[in-house]
């Protein structure tokens, strides 16, 4: 009996939940130690206890206002990988479309978005629609770097052997080429998925009367530093949320890959 709760404990504490959530309770911990000991007024940095009560009064609020901004999130990660994934495929596929586009992209992306989500909110309104592009803009970068990455990285041997078994260009692709890179393509999908939640508060910022975005603006202009904080709080739920659905679609999708065997996990 006291072998088998020894190896259940240490199957709990092995668990790749405890260790994150056990560091997470020593931050806390370490964050109200500092408070009480250098004695940091409210004003500045609040108590952990007061975010706590301000989840308690505001937590009706907090959750519906999450809703938005994480509709945006989601929005902005499909566009992200609905176009980001082809234009990928264009990118590694022609040294032309890459000569004319890559360097776009990159341009684009040392545009602060900030400095442009105004104009989104001019053209498109206060709804929905800016906060999804604003989070696309963020999130669709990461993925085609990635899949370029991934789909230049093929074996030549892998690519000579499927014409040598005269696979047509739709079966080369979906047999070897796509395969290969899926890996790579679902670590930037991983990196979107996060940015995307800056680029939906980022609109929320710019132009919106609703989402997690408006409400850390409205508690930043009131001092109402507990209420920020635990909207922060909420948003980095929703960014690891969205993070491990990714992470469980890529277990299912290339369970043969190395980083997903078990292997992998227990040797870590």
């Amino acid at each position: 009996m006291a072998t088998t709760s020894v190896r259940t404990l240490a199957r709990i504490v092995d668990s790749p939940w405890v260790r994150p959530l056990g560091l997470l309770v020593l931050l806390i911990v370490l964050w109200d130690v500092t408070v009480r000991l250098f004695a940091i007024p409210p004003y500045l940095i609040p108590a952990p206890i007061d975010v706590i009560k301000a989840f308690r009064v505001e937590g009706p609020m907090l959750l519906a206002e999450s809703v938005p901004t994480t509709l945006a999130t989601i929005g902005g990660f499909l566009l992200s990988a609905a176009i980001g994934i082809p234009l990928a495929m264009l990118i590694a596929g022609s040294r032309t479309i890459e000569s004319y586009l890559y360097p776009l992209l990159v341009f684009s992306q040392s545009i602060p978005k900030v400095a442009i989500a105004p104009l989104f909110v001019v053209w498109f309104g206060f709804g929905m629609t800016p906060k999804v592009i604003s989070a696309f803009l963020l999130g669709v970068f990461p993925v085609i770097v990635s899949g370029v990455q991934g789909f230049k990285s093929l074996d030549p041997d892998m690519r000579d052997l499927a014409r040598s078994m005269k696979a047509s260009w739709l079966q080369s692709f979906v047999m070897v080429k796509l395969p290969h890179a899926m890996p790579a393509i679902f670590a930037g999908l991983k990196v979107s998925v996060t940015l995307a939640v800056v680029g939906a508060v980022v609109g929320e910022f710019v132009g919106s009367n609703s989402g997690l975005g408006f409400v850390l603006q409205r508690s930043i202009g009131n001092f109402e530093l507990p209420t920020m904080f635990a909207a922060l709080v909420l948003l980095a739920a929703i960014g690891v949320i969205l993070f491990w659905i990714v992470d469980l679609i890529e277990r299912f999708a290339i369970p043969w890959h190395a980083s997903q065997r078990q292997e992998f996990f227990v040797t870590a």
